[in-house]
């Protein structure tokens, strides 16, 4: 049975929420790394919504920031059903 939920027009990668809490925190991706003990391309990518976050890269942002690994995968989850649920609407329109 199908949902009648209203889902956003456009993704949002967790990524850019990662973005502004080290903004809020005056934290640089650079230190963020360090703290993850990951190299900062990692920090990098995902910031800029090229990489995703992974439970492993979850629990490191559990340790580095203090905010739950379960709040980090709830967040790619929700993206990557969004992503997809926007590419089958895209699809079915031109079908």
């Amino acid at each position: 049975m199908a949902t009648k939920e209203r889902w956003p027009d456009v993704a949002f990668h967790p990524g850019e929420t990662l973005a502004e809490e080290l903004e809020a925190r005056g934290m640089t991706q650079r230190e963020l790394a360090e703290k993850m003990g990951r190299p900062v391309q990692v920090v990098n990518e995902i910031v800029r919504g090229r990489k995703a976050i992974t439970a492993q890269t979850a629990w490191d942002l559990e340790g580095a920031l203090g905010v739950s690994a379960e709040f980090w995968m709830n967040m790619q989850t929700s993206y990557d059903l969004n992503v997809e649920r926007l590419r089958r609407t895209a699809a079915a329109a031109t079908a």
